[in-house]
Order: structure tokens, then C-alpha cells, then sequence
């Protein structure tokens, strides 16, 4: 059983492997209070350290994190990290919220054709949602 209620994703995040030359981008799947998961094309090996940014929120989310482990899935592998710093699993709350509020927009405009901006979205979204929004004890 998972510790840390998942919230699903699928926005941008780059990523680098310290001592590794390579940046990547790949897609994020996950996000929680612990940490995130995300799609790389290369296998990361498991305890590497990696520096995570998240372009999609203002100011960016930038952190580094603990890689736990490393799993093949067809052609890609997907990766699951744990956050180096506890003040990060704050700042993560923030981007579970920008994505739900992302896939809200996504949504309305598949379903109801209707074009929100991000304030309109957002706006609706709290105003639908926000009290439904997971809350996470905090561990002292």
C-alpha cells in the first residue's frame, strides 16, 4: 500500500543524472507528498541522484531527488523518486494542484467545448473541487 495518495499527471519534466552529461524530457506521471514518478528512455539506476525541474508552474519547481527505483515498461522505463529535501513535499502540493487544475481545462474543452483560460479553470476548479482535494497528514 501506498504511503502517499498519487495524483496523476502528464506534464513536462526535465530531469538530469548527476554526473551524467545528458538533460532530459520526458513526461511526468505522478506526483505526491514523498516524491513523483515520471517516463525516461534510459534506465536510471537506483539510489542516483537526480536534479528534477517542473517548467509548468511559475516560479519553476526545482529540486533534487533520490532515485527509488527503476522499472522496464515496453520501450521506456518508468521512474519513481523521493524527495531529498521535506521542504519539497510542500512545494509539490502546489504542482498537484496546478495539474488537476490543467486536466480540468483539458476536460472541459473535450467535453463541453468550452476554452478556459487558466484563472477561469482554476476558479471553477477550486470552486468545484477544492474541498475535495486530498488532504495529507503531515509526519513530524
Amino acid at each position: 500500500m501506498r504511503r502517499y495518495i498519487r495524483h496523476p499527471s502528464d506534464i513536462p519534466i526535465e530531469f538530469h543524472v548527476e554526473g551524467v552529461a545528458v538533460h532530459n524530457q520526458e513526461s511526468l506521471h505522478d506526483v505526491s507528498y514523498g516524491g513523483l514518478s515520471f517516463t525516461s528512455k534510459s534506465r536510471i539506476q537506483s539510489g542516483s541522484t537526480i536534479n528534477i525541474t517542473i517548467r509548468f508552474v511559475d516560479p519553476p519547481f526545482s529540486t533534487t531527488a533520490l532515485v527509488k527505483w527503476c522499472r522496464k515498461r515496453g520501450d521506456h522505463y518508468d521512474v519513481g523518486v523521493a524527495f531529498c529535501d521535506p521542504e519539497d513535499a510542500y512545494r509539490a502540493r502546489m504542482i498537484e494542484q496546478v495539474c488537476h487544475i490543467e486536466h480540468y481545462k483539458r476536460k472541459t474543452l473535450a467535453k463541453e467545448g468550452r476554452q478556459l483560460t487558466g484563472e477561469e479553470a482554476a476558479t471553477e476548479w477550486i470552486r468545484r473541487f477544492a474541498s475535495k482535494f486530498p488532504k495529507i497528514e503531515l509526519q513530524e
